[in-house]
């Protein structure tokens, strides 16, 4: 693990904290961790902090409910507070950071990419958009998915569509999706037009804890009544599902289903995994009615689940016609990303689509960088180990803890979920957590998630992992 360089933390004036004592860990059978029961994370903020915490909430919309520090740095999976408290991030800022904070790596590409050019517009070429999607296409093809099974030969056969954000790329998904639904309509009868206000091939389908953005079109498919009631009614003709229920499939999706979207792992509505027979039902069920499979894949893709998409080894006829993504993509750097076979491609065409910002020089090389390093095969087999010692850890809390916790470890590879009996006890642990020096996340109404950044160490495995105990046994 590397640290933080002293020297640059003097000169910011502030105090460096040693690493937590877990670092030299040796992991008890006998029973859960007890060192972490008192919270060290909680003072009062140093009136710099008060002044900047007061410019916020005078300034910023007050759209997050966010404890009283302030993030000033991080380096590696660690981040420090302007107070100079040293934290564990094994959030990644919500399964972003897949390289961890300030990456030499990512630096050295963003410095020289933004001292060349950072912003053409697309109304010119850039040479890096091109090599990312053509990264894209040919790593999919290798890997598996979008209907490629693993060890396909790179060619052409695939298009790349980039957006800023997860949110944006499954607008432009959905947008693409109605269009093919409007020409599969057309194409039934002859003498039929795409554009006609008779089509009724417009229909959406998502599932219940499915979370695929705030816009309009993605709030709208974002089965959550929190998000979506203040901002009712929303788009029309969205009809929703269960995850896994594949007799309800038929009378979800109908002739006139245009797209159905999905996320093969649920991220914010629990760590839900969508397993593989349903996915192969819905995949036929959508080649029967003509409508187009979207996965989003924007927390759980890009080796998060232990593959490239987490239905990269799934049979192939389970896999969708297009795929989402964004979060790690670039690390932090915003971009977003829609992928998708040529036969659904080739509906668009100049100017149905596009983006000012998207498909930036500055975006797309750090983005070939950031896949390149994680496809690997050091770092594949790094997120396999990881991922087995951190499951391993996880597997023995409901044994400790049969009251509080449900028996199963939700999710694979590094998406995983701890599951609750108690309501409001994971806000509590997240809480108890972060008052440690750890951070971790809430999914659904019911479960912990822990999203760390793919390159994660077992030290800082062991640290978390003793946090948690520590904050359950406190329950």
């Amino acid at each position: 693990m590397k640290t933080i360089n002293t020297f640059s933390v003097a000169k910011r004036g502030l105090k460096l904290r040693p690493l937590a004592p877990s670092c030299v860990r040796f992991v008890s059978t006998e029973g859960p961790s007890t060192r972490y029961a008192t919270a060290t994370h909680v003072s009062t903020p140093s009136p710099a902090t008060v002044k900047s915490l007061e410019r916020g909430s005078a300034y910023l919309l007050p759209v997050y409910a966010r404890p009283d520090f302030i993030l000033s740095h991080g380096k590696g999976s660690y981040v420090w507070d302007t107070e100079g408290r040293e934290y564990l991030d094994f959030s990644a800022g919500i399964a972003v950071n897949a390289l961890g904070h300030a990456d030499e790596g990512v630096l050295q590409v963003l410095n020289e990419q933004a001292g060349k050019i950072l912003h053409t517009s697309n109304v010119y070429h850039n040479e890096w958009a091109g090599k990312l999607a053509e990264q894209l296409v040919t790593v999919t093809q290798t890997e598996g998915g979008l209907g490629y099974a693993p060890g396909t030969e790179p060619s052409s056969g695939a298009k790349v569509f980039f957006a800023n954000s997860g949110t944006e790329a499954n607008e432009g998904a959905l947008k693409i999706a109605r269009k093919v639904g409007k020409e599969r309509w057309a194409a039934v009868t002859p003498g039929r037009n795409w554009d006609s206000p008779e089509c009724t091939k417009t229909r959406i389908a998502c599932f219940e804890g499915s979370f695929h953005g705030r816009s309009m079109g993605a709030l709208s498919v974002t089965s959550n009544p929190k998000y979506q009631a203040p901002f009712a009614p929303l788009l029309p003709g969205v009809d929703v599902g269960r995850l896994n229920d594949v007799d309800g499939l038929k009378t979800l999706i109908g002739e006139d289903t245009c797209a159905v979207i999905v996320e093969p792992i649920q991220g914010e509505g629990g760590i839900n995994v969508a397993n593989v027979d349903w996915l192969r039902a819905l995949r036929q069920r959508c080649d029967e009615v003509g409508a187009v499979l979207i996965y989003d894949e924007i927390q759980c893709g890009i080796f998060r689940s232990g593959t490239l998409w987490a239905h990269s080894a799934f049979p192939v006829d389970c896999h969708p016609d297009i795929v989402t993504m964004a979060k790690p993509l670039a690390n932090g750097y915003p971009v977003g990303a829609v992928l998708l076979r040529d036969t659904v491609a080739a509906t668009m065409t100049p100017g149905t689509h596009g983006t000012t910002f998207g498909g930036s020089p500055l975006a797309c090389a750090i983005g070939h960088h950031v896949l390149a390093r994680l496809t690997s095969r050091s770092s594949v087999a790094q997120i396999a180990e990881t991922s087995k010692y951190l499951t391993g850890r996880l597997e023995q809390l409901p044994k400790w803890f049969p009251n509080i916790l449900q028996t199963n470890i939700r999710g694979r590879g590094l998406i995983l979920g701890l599951g609750f009996k108690r309501e409001g006890d994971p806000g509590r642990v997240v809480t108890m957590a972060r008052e440690r020096g750890v951070f971790v996340l809430t999914a659904g109404g019911d479960a912990v998630r822990l999203v760390p950044s793919l390159n994660i160490g077992k030290q800082e495995v062991d640290l978390a992992v003793d946090v948690l105990e520590s904050c359950i046994g406190a329950l």
